[in-house]
């Protein structure tokens, strides 16, 4: 990897904290406003995001117009505006005021898991707001852990992490994760983990997502097997008529120790949930960009 630029990294970082800062430094119907000004920026200053996500769209919802795509393509930028805000609040929120950004739905679910003892994998997705979801279940129930994929950005991979640990949750790197991830789960902990990103074919096996092949990391549902780990599907969504996010905790995902078999099922939860939130989900991330061989690209 090319070393990157002092002055590059120095920039993302101040626009980062500037556009954080200025929807923080606003009341809450103000907040709302100006992230959702800095969001159409994004769509506008970066138009591929918008590309793939008309293209997502149409291998998933083949059968609605090219309007209705838009109008959820529209929603993804509303969903990461939302966001914005809530990540803007982390060091203004506590035990005592959390439950207006969020409740518990399905809790019973994470509360037989854990009475197993084996630890819980929290299978989540970049759907709603994931990541109000991990910080808020630290101040409803305890501290979890969370693998993230650290940044380029040394800066603002710090920044970051400093942010999602107010509430007390402990991150695990991407890069080495294995381990502490099955050392917290022996400890009957829960750890959280994005399961909804393209992987690159050697590291990966396909299942169907939308009726297409998609190529997803065994990793999850072999640590799951390993451990005996109680997996649940959990997603922080945006409820308009309660004017917070519901965070959701579905039953768990039998497994059966076939990381094939294992890997749909958790996929399928995740697909029915995004059919219920459409316009929630990160579409504008390349989730179909690794190809079976001998498929053309798809993008």
């Amino acid at each position: 990897m090319a070393r990157r630029s002092g002055w590059r990294d120095a920039a993302e970082y101040a626009i980062a904290r500037a556009v954080v800062g200025s929807v923080a430094l606003c009341p809450r119907p103000l907040a709302d406003t100006v992230a959702r000004g800095w969001l159409a920026l994004l769509d506008c200053g970066a138009p591929r995001l918008r590309r793939a996500a008309r293209r997502n769209l149409a291998l998933a919802f083949p059968h609605l117009s090219p309007a209705a795509r838009e109008g959820v393509a529209d929603g993804v930028f509303r969903s990461l505006a939302r966001q914005l805000v809530a990540f803007s609040r982390f060091p203004r929120l506590d035990a005592g005021n959390i439950s207006s950004w969020i409740r518990y739905e399905g809790f019973p679910h994470f509360e037989a898991a854990l009475a197993r003892g084996r630890g819980v994998l929290f299978a989540t997705a970049h759907l709603g707001a994931w990541e109000l979801s991990a910080f808020a279940h630290a101040l409803l129930t305890a501290p979890m852990h969370i693998v993230v994929r650290p940044l380029d950005n040394r800066r603002l991979d710090a920044w970051l992490e400093r942010r999602r640990t107010l509430s007390g949750n402990r991150v695990i790197g991407k890069r080495d994760f294995a381990r502490p991830i099955l050392r917290a789960l022996a400890e009957n902990q829960a750890v959280g983990i994005l399961i909804d990103q393209n992987v690159a074919a050697p590291d990966g096996l396909f299942v169907d997502f939308f009726g297409v092949p998609a190529c997803t990391s065994p990793a999850f549902v072999r640590l799951a097997a390993r451990s005996g780990a109680a997996v649940i599907p959990g997603f922080a969504v945006w409820e308009e008529s309660e004017r917070r996010y519901v965070l959701r905790f579905d039953p768990p995902v039998p497994m059966s120790g076939d990381p094939q078999a294992d890997a749909q099922a958790v996929t399928r939860r995740l697909e029915e949930t995004i059919r219920a939130y459409p316009d929630q989900w990160l579409w504008i991330h390349r989730r179909w960009k690794t190809r079976p061989p001998g498929e053309p690209p798809l993008y």
